[in-house]
């Protein structure tokens, strides 16, 4: 009888993993369907890639695209955690993102991210208590002029790339979440670059830099995170997005994948 029992109750378990899984990779396919495709990040974008690699079933990071008669609005965002509570608030990102720009048509950057901040304070009752998560997204926003000679970006912790004759320059974000903060919530801040043709932008997320891995099993870091792109800058896109893939998976050897990975980057 204990055996039988025993028995049972792993068949129980075993179905109700099933379950699980069977909700998350539905909740993935919901997740995907979300974000734009790569057909439409290359009707606005046509020399461009995205590099995305969610750590689990679902992600935490998320990609976005808007565009306007005078305008093209890109977003790269990184939710608190990764997994499904990621995933969450990358829905909740995307939503909002969609809610600002149709119900405020934000000029700027900041703009955008300010509202944003707003929307999901409220929506995850955040009032700067103490005791209370601190969850929220670190985002970057980039607004691109008609005819593409002017860049204006504004991020939350995380900077933008501009690759030009082998030539990085970089943008840097506020160091504050989207979300509550420690301190006083102040406003993001705008920077504008005047953008050539050849180009090269990217944006990301800090999955690829943080990532640990190589002989010592230490992390990628920036300044090779910034070195790779500057060596791959003058490729196609899709060659760029192999080769990032193949450096990533080189460097990550036998190592668990830390955190969603997401690169975003387009030739002007």
């Amino acid at each position: 009888m204990v055996l039988k029992a025993e028995k049972n109750n792993i068949e129980a378990l075993l179905r109700q993993k099933k379950e699980l899984e069977q909700s998350i990779k539905y909740a993935s396919y919901i997740q995907k369907a979300l974000l734009p495709s790569v057909a439409d990040i290359q009707s606005s974008l046509p020399k461009s890639f995205i590099y995305y690699l969610p750590r689990d079933v679902v992600s935490g990071d998320f990609y976005w695209l808007y565009k306007q008669k005078d305008k093209t609005i890109i977003a790269v965002g990184d939710s608190t955690g990764h997994g499904v509570p990621g995933a969450m608030l990358s829905v909740l990102g995307i939503s909002f993102l969609n809610l600002v720009i149709s119900k405020h048509r934000p000029e700027t950057p900041a703009e955008i991210l300010n509202f944003l901040r707003e929307y999901i304070m409220k929506s995850l009752n955040q009032t700067g208590r103490p005791s209370e998560q601190k969850d929220g997204i670190d985002l970057s926003i980039a607004v691109i002029n008609s005819d593409f000679t002017q860049l204006t970006y504004a991020g939350s912790f995380n900077p933008l790339y501009r690759v030009r004759h082998n030539q990085l320059e970089q943008l840097p974000g506020s160091k504050m979440p989207v979300g509550v903060d420690a301190e006083l919530e102040k406003s993001f801040s705008n920077h504008s670059i005047e953008l050539r043709e050849n180009d090269m932008v990217y944006m990301f997320t800090d999955g690829f830099p943080d990532q640990f891995g190589g002989q010592n099993g230490k992390k990628f870091k920036y300044p090779a995170f910034r070195k790779l792109l500057i060596n791959c800058s003058t490729l196609n896109p899709d060659e760029q997005h192999d080769i990032l893939k193949a450096a990533f998976n080189e460097w990550k050897g036998p190592h668990a994948q830390l955190d969603d990975i997401t690169v975003l980057g387009f030739r002007i």
